[in-house]
């Protein structure tokens, strides 16, 4: 390996054994003539990639593409099954939330049991105690023992730790997803030093934008192999997204799905959303049933990932269980921070309330999307007024968790609106 590439990873595959029972396990090892009772499933089949010093790369893919399984092997956490991987440089790595802590140590325990799996010794810790509570900021929860920690305070400090270690290569999993915005922007910035300093990183991250925003050179895993690799990163994502839009048939859940008109008592559906920890009120006479968001003629109602500045429509579904005459959907879109960006009602855009009819009704609106490019959440709520009281139908806080993406960022604010040059300059 050249002295100009951090990590080469050479035909690199994870077999796992997948078995229907627990019982087959035993009857496996058994068995006299070596029968097998179980089924290879390749977290990794065969990739093989490099990466070059001072590039920052970020890894997307599907849940179940390998992402995660691809870091561990590439810092030890786990074994291959096959091929190898060369790494040249010292790793720091924040994989998984609290991963390679002992909750029983209190985090400041921590900062030095973690510095010396590392290879550092005390004294060398006690130069970086200072800043690794400082960029930390948790206060006296670094006295406590880490089991009493939440989740944001476990993120701050394993990401605090990675980052104070003078790292040649940092990895980076979908950890920062966990801390409160200020944080994650915090991190990101810090990123942003490290890639000045020239310090390897790999970055994995659901956030489209992100990739696009810090990496300079981009892997699409799927199924466990290499889909697709470029230093054109936003050539990739945008492939990414529209790969992960109109292949249907190989994905999991409805990324691209056509309404449906027939519904039965189980359509009725009042169960909050706990992936979104959905807080749902209301007395459920009707409900709002789904909302479909569409560009380009294309429907989404999970992983939604929409582009800025595009005409989006929306199609909501309402069910209701008998005819009521005076109602009004209102729906907001806020930002990761819980600030509202966005949000309007029907009876602005209709003029006045409108009528359900017992059954299934539908909804279409159009707006057009100027957000800058991010993460959201969609809230929608349902009210009756039949009575001349609100009477809340159906409050859903988030419905929805959206992806917005952009062909250009934008420097400040929340608004996507990008200035278009005219005249008056010399080119």
């Amino acid at each position: 390996m050249t002295n100009d590439i951090a990590i080469k990873v050479e035909n690199l595959s994870k077999v796992y054994k997948l078995y229907n029972a627990p019982i087959d396990r035993l009857k496996e090892a058994l068995n006299p003539f070596k029968k097998k009772y179980h089924k290879d499933f390749y977290a990794l089949n065969g990739i093989s990639f490099e990466v070059k010093k001072g590039d920052c790369v970020g890894i997307v893919g599907r849940n179940g593409a390998g992402k995660s399984t691809l870091l561990k092997i590439i810092t030890g956490v786990l074994t291959p099954t096959g091929g190898r991987v060369t790494v040249n440089g010292r790793v720091s790595a924040l994989l998984e939330l609290g991963a390679g802590f002992n909750p029983e140590y209190t985090g400041l325990e921590n900062i030095y049991f973690q510095g010396n799996l590392m290879g550092f010794s005390k004294l060398e810790m006690d130069a970086r105690v200072q800043n690794i509570l400082e960029f930390a900021d948790i206060g006296d929860f670094i006295h406590q023992p880490v089991k009493s920690y939440s989740s944001g305070m476990f993120a701050r400090l394993a990401f605090s730790v990675a980052i104070n270690v003078e790292p040649e290569i940092l990895i980076v999993d979908e950890a920062l997803s966990t801390g409160d915005f200020m944080f994650q922007f915090k991190c990101l910035q810090k990123i942003k030093e490290f890639r000045r300093k020239g310090v390897t990183i790999l970055f994995v991250s659901h956030s489209a934008q992100s990739i696009i925003e810090y990496c300079n050179y981009a892997v699409f895993l799927y199924q466990g192999g290499i889909h697709s690799e470029s230093y054109d990163v936003k050539k990739l994502i945008y492939t990414y997204e529209e790969y992960i839009r109109t292949n249907k048939s190989e994905i999991k859940g409805n990324d691209i799905i056509k309404t449906p008109m027939k519904y039965d008592e189980y359509d009725f559906l009042t169960e909050p959303n706990q992936e979104l920890a959905e807080h749902r009120i209301g007395t459920h006479a009707a409900i709002l049933r789904e909302v479909y968001f569409i560009q380009d003629g294309k429907e989404f109602s999970e992983n939604i990932v929409l582009e800025a500045g595009l005409v989006t429509k929306l199609k909501i579904i309402i069910l209701s269980k008998e005819a009521l005459q005076q109602t009004v959907v209102g729906m907001s879109i806020r930002n990761i921070s819980g600030l509202a960006i966005w949000g309007d009602n029907t009876l602005n855009s209709i003029g006045s309330m409108f009528e359900l009819k017992e059954g299934v009704n539908v909804l279409e609106f159009e707006f057009n999307l100027s957000l800058k490019a991010g993460e959201y959440v969609y809230l929608a709520g349902l009210a009756d007024f039949s009575t001349g009281n609100r009477i809340e139908l159906d409050q859903r806080w988030p419905m929805k968790k959206i992806t917005v993406i952009s062909n250009r960022n934008m420097s400040e604010g929340f608004i996507f609106a990008p200035l278009r040059y005219l005249s008056g300059l010399s080119q």
